[in-house]
């Protein structure tokens, strides 16, 4: 059979499975047939077989999306366009017609401008369907063909614009999705005359609030070609009217663009309007409209000077501190470090430090996880600041009953190391490493390994023989075997560090000892601790001391003993 004929029998199979599969092969059917028989049959076959399932055509149309080279390259993309525009105007599924429509636009960069008319036929062939689903698509292709097409762009403003009034929601609210795109390449003066009397009385007081909620990306569009009158008068009473909708979506999306928003707007606008806003949606009835704007707190500070988030964008955080919702704390706690080096040390102390003690002590383990993540931001406005105020708070996470707590604390350790300096590290904090090598939890043993190992690199291999070194191999005699299994992932780690004289003086006698736990688990850990030495150390120690114990572990009765020694020795 031709390789055309197994495509089409695969195609036509009752296994969705089977017809998928074939679908993610037609790159391969196309190199086979050639460029030429790939347009003239291929592409032909595919565009007839747009009835499937909608798991192969979202696969058939991202395999368009990137088949311009087997149809002989830019001068023949535009055979391409028939059969992603048939999915485009005809498939129900949404995520179908969304690829279709991307791998349109892709297709659409590469088509020679002689031959791009074909593709803004197939714009306004949609524009104009009978039916939502080719509205809905076409609005979509907007912004290519009209950057692409300096002669038909009258015709699609005018288009785009009907398709802004068209009856139906899906394909407003469609209109409204990418009419930020379109706006953003237009002339101030066209967006005046055409696209203002359309976004404010129409879409931006749309009876459906998932249409209204897109005019704050509108806004921005708009906002960024105007001037700071023009937008006080045109858009700045719709993003406001946006800011208090009757609708919490429509004020969610205003939280969450409204970093993006107060940029658009300038300065002077943020200032004087905006930051009253969003110190409401701080303090919004709805939780979810509270979370958006918490995530916001850090950005939009940035864009604000000191006085106004002192006054009046600190007094809602603070009420969100202790909010209801656990949600919105945790989305706090992700971004409130952040103000740390915007206010600067003095400001933070005065302001902030009771907000992050309050968060580290949450009983939701998100919020204090959170705070954990953004240590580093508070590091910056002075170490001392950090000792003296959240040093105790942390070191009460580090017992924390959430183990991920506790893990996240291991890997900001070796940073508070190196701000707080040997001597505070060995007071406060050397003790509770050595707790977490003891652990009940295997990822916080093997976090505190690795922990051990960043602090050695830290303070120095010096530091680690005199502080770390023995405490760790101390833990070798320990009764529960899970200890002394921590001590052979530890020295594991800390041989890549402390280099070869500690490691064969110290670390090596005491694995070369552990060859004979009674404990299997041990052993072949063991086995794998001095297949890690190997490369490190020098090879007369290898051939006189690693080796023999090797053997020894290859004659272990245990079936993974003898496996992981075998493997340590083909590095011998």
């Amino acid at each position: 059979m031709t390789p055309i004929a197994i495509l089409i029998d695969q195609l036509k199979n009752e296994d969705t499975q089977i017809r998928l599969n074939a679908v993610r092969r037609i790159s391969a059917i196309a190199r086979a047939l050639g460029p030429e028989r790939t347009r003239r049959e291929l592409l032909h076959f595919l565009a007839e077989s747009v009835d499937d399932e909608d798991e192969v055509l979202l696969a058939m149309a991202e395999e368009l999306g990137n088949f311009v080279e087997f149809v002989g390259g830019a001068e023949y993309a535009d055979f391409l366009l028939p059969p992603l525009e048939s999915m485009a105007a005809s498939v129900e599924e949404t995520t179908v017609r969304e690829k279709a429509v991307d791998s349109l636009n892709k297709v659409a960069e590469v088509i020679p401008a002689p031959s791009f008319s074909s593709f803004v036929q197939v714009t306004k062939r949609l524009a104009s369907g009978d039916w939502f689903t080719s509205k809905t698509s076409a609005c979509g292709l907007f912004a290519v063909a009209y950057r692409r097409s300096e002669q038909d762009r009258k015709d699609l403003r005018v288009l785009y614009l009907s398709l802004c009034r068209d009856e139906v929601p899906m394909v407003r609210r469609a209109a409204a999705t990418h009419l930020g795109a379109l706006v953003r390449q237009l002339e101030k003066q066209q967006i005046k005359d055409e696209i203002l009397p359309v976004f404010s009385p129409l879409l931006a007081n749309d009876e459906q609030d998932s249409v209204r909620l897109l005019t704050v990306d509108i806004c921005s569009a708009i906002a960024s070609s105007f001037s700071h009158d023009e937008n006080v008068q045109y858009v700045l009473p719709v993003a406001m009217a946006c800011a208090n909708d009757k609708s919490w979506r429509v004020r969610y999306m205003v939280a969450d663009k409204f970093c993006e928003l107060a940029k658009a707007l300038g300065p002077e606008i943020t200032k004087s309007h905006l930051v009253a806003a969003f110190s409401k949606l701080l303090k919004d009835n709805e939780p979810e409209v509270r979370t958006a704007a918490a995530f916001k707190v850090q950005g939009f500070a940035a864009q604000v000077p000191v006085d106004l988030i002192v006054k009046q964008i600190l007094p809602g955080v603070r009420e969100l501190v202790n909010d209801q919702s656990q949600h919105v704390r945790a989305a706090l706690a992700s971004n409130i470090m952040g103000l740390a080096p915007i206010l600067q040390k003095e400001k933070t102390i005065e302001h902030l430090i009771d907000i992050f003690l309050l968060l580290l002590k949450d009983e939701f383990p998100d919020v204090r996880l959170n705070i954990i993540a953004k240590l580093d931001a508070v590091n910056s406005v002075g170490i001392d600041l950090l000792a003296q105020s959240l040093l105790p708070a942390i070191v009460e996470l580090a017992e924390d009953r959430q183990w991920r707590v506790r893990l996240a604390i291991i890997e900001y350790i070796p940073l508070l190391g190196s701000q707080l300096g040997i001597q505070f590290f060995d007071e406060k904090l050397s003790n509770l490493c050595l707790t977490w090598l003891g652990d009940n939890v295997f990822a916080i043993r093997e976090a505190a390994a690795l922990n051990i190992k960043k602090l050695a690199e830290v303070f120095g291999t010096e530091w680690a023989k005199n502080n770390i070194i023995p405490k760790v191999l101390s833990l070798y005699t320990h009764p529960n075997y899970l200890y002394r299994m921590t001590t052979l992932f530890s020295i594991g780690q800390l041989a890549t560090v402390v280099g070869g004289d500690v490691t064969i003086s110290v670390m090596l006698p005491l694995v070369i000892r552990m060859v004979k736990d009674p404990v299997p688990n041990i052993r072949f850990n063991a086995a794998k601790t001095l297949h890690t030495l190997v490369p490190l150390l020098d090879g007369t120690v290898v051939q006189s001391q690693i080796k023999p114990a090797l053997n020894q572990l290859y004659d272990d009765s245990d079936r993974d003993v003898k496996y992981y020694a075998s493997l340590a020795l083909q590095a011998c």
